[in-house]
């Protein structure tokens, strides 16, 4: 269900932040308003810098909208659940990746016009960054 809702969000202009982030969002009581607010900074491996990819960053934020911390919470245990589940994604994304980088998973620079031009011509955004945004949300679906 969240993979379609979230492939639904990335066909329909949102970011791949905003795409995995949303469905948990909305499931921990954010709206859904909120939720692409939140996530819309980090797109295109965080505002198209190409650092770490938009999946996987929508995918720690949906970590922590469940797990984190919060004021009145004591101790670090849920601080220390939430990092555990964010190294257990970050292991199994690699598993299915080999980078969690958005420069290294598309080969391109998307902040040049011969980047951009590569990326349309050979179809990156349905074939890489698609796949980032399913897998993405199988993981976090696995690991909660």
């Amino acid at each position: 269900m969240k993979e379609k809702e979230s492939l639904d969000y990335f066909k329909n202009g949102f970011n791949c932040a905003q795409a995995v982030f949303t469905p948990f969002a909305k499931e921990n009581g954010i709206s859904e308003s909120h939720a692409l607010k939140i996530a819309s900074g980090f797109g295109g491996g965080m505002g198209r810098l190409q650092a770490t990819c938009g999946a996987v960053t929508g995918a720690y934020m949906a970590i922590g909208v469940q797990h984190g911390k919060s004021l009145g919470d004591t101790g670090d245990e849920k601080k220390e659940k939430t990092y555990g589940l964010v190294k257990t994604f970050d292991a199994e994304f690699r598993k299915i990746f080999s980078t969690t980088s958005c420069r290294e998973l598309l080969q391109c620079d998307l902040n040049t016009e011969e980047g951009k031009k590569y990326a349309a011509d050979n179809k990156l955004t349905q074939k890489v960054c698609e796949r980032c945004v399913q897998e993405a949300v199988k993981i976090v679906e696995k690991i909660l």
